[in-house]
């Protein structure tokens, strides 16, 4: 399976990981022996299963919440701690994104580090618009259950030229992120209008879409690593690439919400 998440690809999520004879390779003998194997839902293959990812994106998810109710109690105001944890997230994912293989320690310490961001980061916000954190995550539930619905139902496509367009406008997003954080480092304020008013409403609703659109990736690079039989340990890829795109999805809600309410 060739995957189209930045994350996952190159990273072991291809067919090669699932190498298989064809059956006109084989001879009556071995197609026999083949068809009597047990089903692989009824014996261990070590090839990943639904029940596998949905098992180790729950153990990140929780270590996340772990994180966060120790950034929430144990370190309020912390500020210089929370951006010191983001930092270290964001190391660990570049790590694991660049790694050949999977790393639950990376995916556990990124969840965990990711998690103290957050937790100081959703008290700041509820301690400004009351009950924020509560509807982000509300919010965020809602846009994952939404896009599984949707992908199972097949009213969204993952297609080569829905990739492209998604991945265009992602890459647009962040430029503009990026020039508007450089020239409010030297100018001051909100220079592009992206975190304030109607520009940044509309803004957050544009991230928002994006990370469904990269959750449509994950379900569809789950789907496909199931079907293809990659190696089990390959369930904390999407483990990973799941909780990355719920937490943008979440932060992006958190923004909206403040914005909403101001």
């Amino acid at each position: 399976m060739k995957s189209s998440n930045p994350v996952l690809t190159g990273r072991g999520f291809t067919e090669g990981g699932a190498a298989a004879a064809r059956p006109r390779d084989l001879t009556a003998d071995q197609l026999e022996a083949a068809y009597a194997r047990p089903s692989a839902g009824s014996a261990r293959t070590g090839r990943m299963t639904i029940g596998d990812v949905v098992s180790r994106t729950s153990a990140t998810l929780g270590v996340v919440v772990a994180g966060v109710l120790l950034g929430w109690f144990a370190l309020p105001e912390r500020y210089g701690l929370a951006v010191g944890a983001a930092v270290v997230a964001f190391v660990l994912a570049m790590v694991q994104a660049f790694r050949r293989t999977p790393s639950p320690a990376l995916v556990l310490g990124y969840a965990l580090f990711e998690g103290v961001f957050l937790g100081v980061l959703s008290r700041t916000y509820n301690e400004e618009w009351q009950g924020a954190p509560v509807q982000a995550v509300l919010g965020t539930a809602a846009v994952f259950c939404g896009m599984l619905l949707a992908y199972r139902t097949r009213l969204i496509r993952v297609t080569t030229r829905y990739r492209r367009i998604g991945l265009a406008v992602c890459v647009a997003f962040l430029i503009a992120i990026v020039v508007n954080l450089v020239f409010s480092a030297f100018g001051g304020g909100d220079t592009l209008g992206i975190r304030t008013g109607g520009l940044g409403i509309a803004f957050c609703v544009l991230g928002i879409l994006l990370g469904a659109f990269f959750l449509s990736l994950d379900f569809q690079q789950v789907e496909e690593g199931v079907r293809d039989g990659v190696p089990q340990q390959h369930a904390w890829l999407a483990a990973f690439g799941l909780t990355l795109s719920l937490v943008w999805i979440y932060l992006e809600l958190l923004r909206l919400v403040a914005l909403l309410r101001d």
